[in-house]
């Protein structure tokens, strides 16, 4: 008999629990960002640029936790509608520096009083201590697993097992 063990049901897995409750914060807040007439993507690029200041593209989507391209395509959106603005990097021609502009600012502002509603509402809820320490713990195990990652390079897959076909050839 083997002790082979066995995937917890996705539900109860570390990245379904995490995605749950991501769409369980997410989801009245949704409504509050599409008055506001952004995206979720939108909004964390202008939260991010409201809290921290400007910045250059790719420090902007380290923080804002998106991809390059995404970054790319969301800042055209938000310069055209005027909630951001790009100027050159004096020290170095060829980079960019965003900042958020006075239209965003009062755009975060605005859904940032219902977005506070809602937060109050989730530590009533949940309890103000224990989101406090929940937050600390995900902090720390984000911490932790990325230093892993960065010590030891990816987590190697195991000898003889799945390892990803190469795609089928084109004909």
């Amino acid at each position: 008999m083997t002790n082979k063990r066995a995937l917890p049901p996705y539900r109860i897995s570390l990245a379904g629990v995490l995605m749950a409750a991501r769409e369980a914060v997410m989801a009245p807040i949704r409504p509050v960002l599409r008055h506001a007439d952004v995206t979720e993507q939108q909004w964390r690029v202008l939260r991010v640029l409201n809290d921290e200041g400007k910045m250059d593209p790719s420090q902007l989507a380290s923080s804002a936790l998106l991809f390059a391209p995404s970054v790319t395509r969301i800042l055209k959106e938000l310069l055209d509608r005027g909630l951001i603005e790009r100027t050159q990097d004096p020290s170095d021609g060829r980079r960019s520096i965003i900042v958020i502009s006075a239209n965003g600012r009062d755009l975060v502002e605005r859904a940032a009083a219902h977005t506070l509603h809602l937060l109050d509402a989730y530590a009533e809820c949940f309890g103000a201590e224990r989101l406090k320490h929940l937050l600390d713990e995900m902090s720390a195990l984000t911490e932790q697993i990325s230093a892993l990652n960065l010590k030891n390079g990816p987590i190697p897959l195991i000898k003889d097992g799945f390892a990803p076909k190469a795609p089928p050839k084109r004909k």
